[in-house]
């Protein structure tokens, strides 16, 4: 299963989850960034979120 959003290859610093989603919903990058180390810390883990999203999003075109 996949979502139909792509993960980037050109904003990433890991694996480009982040940088996907704020292509795709046409925010700024560095404050989607700022806002996922805050999501984070809390009791939501963020760094769980981060692992489906990249197991579930599509990889990006090169």
């Amino acid at each position: 299963m996949h979502i139909p959003i792509k993960r980037s290859s050109n904003n990433k610093v890991l694996a480009g989850v982040v940088g996907g989603l704020a292509e795709h919903f046409g925010w700024n990058t560095a404050i989607a960034r700022v806002l996922w180390v805050i999501i984070s810390f809390t009791p939501i883990s963020g760094i769980i979120a981060y692992l489906v999203l990249w197991l579930l999003m599509e990889k990006p075109d090169y």
